[in-house]
This record gives structure tokens, sequence and C-alpha cells, in this order.
């Protein structure tokens, strides 16, 4: 593996990436080699619960899955936050219960997984995808047990230049999420920002990897 696509919802099948592709429960691809799954919180059917539930923990045994997610909670969606929380803690029991670790969707509710995080006491771990805040809430995170994975809003948004470089080495992962640009193209401006080359940054999140993925 030369490069680690944390999360994305493109299976491009290039034999130098792994890519943890994202999967929902009711639209199971066999095909794909290295997946996710879970109930994003955008897609939450009330009377899809129970079955999504049963497929997620059936694929969770399986060597792979990775991980469960995306999930999470987004407080600007119309699903009310409090079923959002009941589906997310499902999840994570499931996640505990396997020891695999959580791809997150959080929009705007920081302050409630990291809550959430404490109370379950959650000892597999936690990603935090996409991540586009500042500093301050990045550091919040980190001390508080959370990876930070970016990719899309790296790419768009230099500003978050300072905020990726002071990231430490052994939290932070890379992906694509559903861009058309690359991994190898978010690799090139992470070891950039970060004053390394390639194969230094490879080695960064190859490391990473084995320590979150194959525990």
């Amino acid at each position: 593996m030369e490069f680690f696509n944390c999360h994305t919802h493109q299976f491009k099948n290039q034999s130098n990436v792994l890519e943890l592709v994202n999967q929902y429960p009711q639209e199971f691809d066999a095909s794909v080699p290295f997946y996710s799954i879970g109930i994003h919180p955008w897609y939450i059917k009330e009377d899809q619960i129970d079955d999504a539930l049963k497929i997620i923990e059936e694929k969770l045994q399986t060597k792979n899955c990775l991980a469960i997610g995306e999930c999470g909670l987004d407080k600007r969606i119309e699903i009310p936050l409090e079923q959002q929380i009941i589906v997310f803690e499902k999840q994570l029991a499931l996640a505990e219960k396997y020891k695999k670790p959580v791809i997150i969707h959080c929009v705007a509710a920081f302050q409630e997984i990291t809550e959430i995080k404490k109370k379950l006491k959650i000892s597999v771990p936690m990603i935090i995808h996409g991540f586009s805040k500042n500093g301050q809430l990045a550091n919040q995170l980190i001390s508080a047990g959370f990876y930070l994975s970016f990719g899309k809003y790296l790419l768009k948004n230099p500003d978050l230049k300072t905020v990726f470089q002071d990231i430490p080495n052994d939290r932070f992962f890379l992906e694509t999420d559903t861009i058309e640009e690359k991994i190898e193209q978010v690799y090139n401006l992470a070891s950039d920002y970060k004053g390394i080359n390639n194969k230094e940054l490879q080695d960064i999140i190859s490391t990473n990897f084995k320590v979150v993925f194959e525990k």
C-alpha cells in the first residue's frame, strides 16, 4: 500500500491505493475489497433502522469491513437530533462490541459527539472525516482522543494550511470523500504543507493505519 484513502464514496480500484469505501447497509456492494458501513444521519429512516443495524453487525464480523460509518450527528438537517443520537449510539455500541474504528460525520455537533464519546467510554478509535474547522477545535478534538481526516477542504481552502501543519503526525488521515481528485493529489499537498517528502508522509499514514485499523 503506497496510499491509504480513509474515506471515499467512489471505488477507483487503484492497485497502489487502499480505499476505505463508504457503504450503506441497504445498498451493499460485495465487490468492494475494503469498506466502512454505517447509517449516515442524512439517511435515517425509522422503519429501516433495525434491519440496517443487523446488516452492519453482520458485516462488522468480516475482515473486509475495516470500520463502522460514516455515522454521526448533523444539526443542519431536519431529522431530530434526539433520533440521530439514538442511531449513532447504537452504532457506537456495535463498534465497541467488534472493536472496529468509527468514521464520523459531524456538522455543528462536535460538543455532542465529544460528550457521547466520554459518556459511553468509547475505547475504539474515532475519526472525524472531512475536517474543515479551526485550530482550536482541532486541538480540542485531538485532546479528547479523536483522529482527524483531511481531504476536500484541504484542497479547496488555503486557510486550513496552518491548521493541518499543527496536527500531530500520529493523529491524522487523508481522504477524497466525494471529490473527483485522486488521493495522490491530497498526499502531494499534505506533504508540501508538512514540509516533508511523499515517502515520509506515506510512512506516517501507514503507521497510523496499522495503529487504528489493524488492532
